[in-house]
């Protein structure tokens, strides 16, 4: 049986429960300085005047970066901008104020202890201004989202209005959801080198790449000087999928002193500066026939944005899938607020706009006396609706009966606080779940090193999911070695490239390319023994020889064998080979959704 199929224990497990895996924040340099961010406290304005002179002062400090003595920035800093990718950021270009917490200094110090002293020291005057925070009072400005990566802003198919005229049963109401903010264990950080014109990050990324792309355009410098690094990423849910502001500023700050700079931004400041999930308004109407058949689906989301940058929480999405529904519209508006730029986090889009959709489904189900489970099953989709394509795989029916027999659900009554715990009231619900199965363009290499061991290789990144596992399984695997012959690496801009880890994407895109190298890696392996004249499968054909439990041996005569690692030690140099992998176009012909209930 495939090692990729059987359990084995996480590669990178003993690394961090014996305190050896190193995170962005842990790598130690000579002369290495330490730099803080100090912050706006004002929502709206401008800096009258940025005194300096009392932290400049102080023990240790090295080093006052502001908007008055900053180095000027291609475009002011504004090069880079593509978002989501490339992120809007306060790069300490100007002196105007758009959310309360945007960095506005940076204080380097040749401690930590120093550098925080020291930007206690910092004194600021504002001028401030009327800012907005009141999303009520904002939502009166709110304007159509004009493009969203995920797909069209907004989507109509059938006729929904004539529908929802003709529904024999409707629901409309309107659901909302908190803005949210990530938090994950390890708070950003980044360690910034230069060596002459040429620049080396360790930072806590989802996307070492894209973080190299965008910090290049930002300084106008050739994207080959410079390198990133993210060998271990303690949790990332989104927030880490951007370059954020900090990183610049980590090395604006390290050029500007000539020094290493690491800076770790503080628990308070994970609020505001690195995004969160935005806060949304959904207006959901549904329409339906009384045996429960829906008619038309209506799903209008309003989100906030950061009064210098869109970005759009795309809540309407699965309402365009779910459910098998002739009619529909979905929108997605915007409006904003004098915060900092809301981010991807934890299923975006999906978690928000399922509480409503879902919802508003129970409601329908109650207002229609029909179990929930069973209104589901009525509308169940074998395509989607909005393309029409049908669905490369789903089992959500079989899911439904299957989990509404381990939870009893037959012994669930219907009517609101009619199940009862002793004093307790029992909510027993249900709900749809999915997801979209993307996948993007990722490469990797494969290297057979004179002691018989594997080297894999790809850009990609870890957050904590077991990316370093599942490469090594995909890896042994394709090669026909155990795992523990098999060393994968990854998180280093110097290796193949691979996309952001984000989206639940980085198993479907990166082991593909795995699979390749590795494959063409074994490929070369079987033709170096074939031509070796001291090996005992010399002069068989490739298809005659398997490799397995990294032993090379004939198909027909088992006799005829040897060790994988006794041929790469006759080997002049080690055999290395490349594989790249990229969707095609199934898309043209499939909809691609994971499925659950809940």
């Amino acid at each position: 049986m495939s090692v990729v199929s059987q359990p084995i224990d996480r590669t990178d497990g003993p690394l961090k429960v014996t305190g050896q895996a190193r995170y962005a924040a842990e790598f130690q340099l000579p002369r290495l300085a330490h730099a803080v961010i100090v912050q706006s406290t004002i929502a709206k304005g401008s800096i009258v005047s940025l005194d300096a002179s009392g932290a400049q002062k102080a023990p240790g400090v090295l080093l006052v970066i502001s908007h008055l003595n900053a180095p000027k920035l291609p475009q002011g800093g504004k090069a880079a901008i593509k978002p989501p990718a490339g992120r809007t950021l306060s790069l300490l270009q100007e002196n105007v104020v758009h959310y309360n917490g945007q960095p506005i200094a940076v204080v380097v110090a040749d401690s930590f202890e120093h550098a925080v002293a020291g930007a206690d020291l910092v004194r600021v005057r504002y001028a401030e201004a009327k800012a907005q925070l009141d999303f009520e009072r904002a939502k009166r400005d709110a304007y159509p989202v004009k493009q969203m990566p995920q797909g069209e802003p907004a989507v109509a198919w059938g006729e929904s209005d004539k529908a929802l005229g003709a529904a024999e049963v409707r629901i409309e109401q309107t659901y909302t959801t908190p803005m949210e903010t990530h938090n994950p264990m390890e708070p950003h950080a980044t360690l910034a080198q230069w060596d002459g014109d040429r620049l080396t990050l360790h930072d806590a990324t989802q996307g070492v790449s894209g973080v190299k792309q965008t910090i290049a355009k930002t300084f106008g410098i050739p994207p080959d000087s410079v390198r990133v690094i993210s060998l271990f990423l303690g949790g990332g849910f989104g927030c880490k999928g951007s370059m954020w502001s900090h990183v610049a500023l980590a090395a604006m700050a390290a050029r500007k002193t000539g020094r290493p700079v690491r800076l770790v931004l503080a628990r308070p400041q994970m609020f505001g500066p690195v995004g969160g999930r935005p806060q949304t308004e959904q207006h959901v109407v549904l329409g339906a026939r009384r045996d429960g058949t829906l008619t038309v689906i209506q799903h209008d989301v309003l989100s906030h944005t950061s009064e210098f940058e869109d970005f759009a929480e795309p809540a309407a999405l699965q309402s365009r899938m779910l459910y098998a529904c002739a009619n529909g519209s979905t929108t997605h508006r915007l409006t904003k607020l004098n915060v900092g730029t809301p981010t991807f986090q934890r299923a975006p889009g999906e978690s928000t706009g399922s509480f409503a959709l879902e919802s508003a489904m129970d409601e329908l189900a109650y207002a229609l006396a029909m179990d929930p489970v069973e209104l589901r099953l009525r509308n169940y989709a074998d395509a989607a609706p909005e393309s029409r394509l049908p669905f490369s795989s789903k089992a959500l029916r079989d899911c439904y009966r299957d989990a509404a027999t381990r939870f009893r659900w037959s012994e669930r009554t219907s009517a609101p606080r009619s199940m009862q715990d002793g004093r307790l009231l029992v909510g027993w619900g249900m709900a749809t779940a999915t997801y979209p199965a993307n996948r993007a363009e990722a490469s990797a290499s494969a290297t057979l090193l004179p002691d018989g061991s594997v080297v894999v290789r790809s850009g990609t990144q870890d957050l904590g999911t077991g990316t370093y596992t599942v490469m090594t399984q995909v890896a042994a695997g394709t090669l026909g070695v155990p795992a523990s012959r098999v060393r994968f690496e990854l998180g280093d801009t110097s290796f193949p490239e691979a996309p952001n880890s984000g989206g639940s994407t980085s198993a479907a895109s990166v082991s593909p390319a795995v699979h390749a190298a590795c494959k063409a890696l074994r490929n070369t392996i079987i033709n170096t023994a074939i031509a070796d004249p001291r090996s005992p499968l010399q002069g068989l054909k490739a298809e005659d020889i398997e490799i397995d439990d990294g032993w090379l041996q004939s198909n027909a005569n088992k006799s005829r064998r040897e060790e994988v690692a006794a041929l790469a030690a006759r080997q002049a140099s080690p055999l290395l080979e490349r594989g790249q992998a990229k969707p095609g176009d199934e898309r043209s012909r499939y909809a691609f959704h994971s499925f659950g209930a809940v």
